[in-house]
């Protein structure tokens, strides 16, 4: 069985508030807002996929809900679907971008 790096799979994973999801120019971009744009300077340009996480960890959602939302959205296996979910929670951690 492969162990989840990430603590998500039970806890309740959020975008930081101060961060927002807009459309610039038919590109998905996260930007800074309020006081949160004092320490990030600069926006992250996400794929669909990328805006499809964001819109649900901005929800508040488990890992397993995540999974389970990627699965009935996207014609994607389990483990593909995984990858992608790890990949992009690793990157947004990095940034800071995500509660616990």
């Amino acid at each position: 069985m492969q162990k989840n790096i990430y603590k998500g799979r039970i806890h309740t994973m959020k975008t930081k508030q101060g961060f927002m999801l807009r459309s610039v120019a038919g590109r998905h971009v996260v930007v800074a807002v309020g006081k949160a744009s004092l320490d990030f300077n600069g926006l992250i340009t996400l794929n669909d996929t990328g805006a499809f996480l964001w819109e649900q960890l901005s929800k508040g959602c488990t890992y397993d809900e995540l999974l389970s939302a990627m699965l009935e959205t996207y014609e994607v296996d389990e483990a593909t679907a995984r990858e992608g979910i790890d990949s992009f929670l690793e990157t947004a951690r990095g940034a800071d971008l995500i509660e616990e």
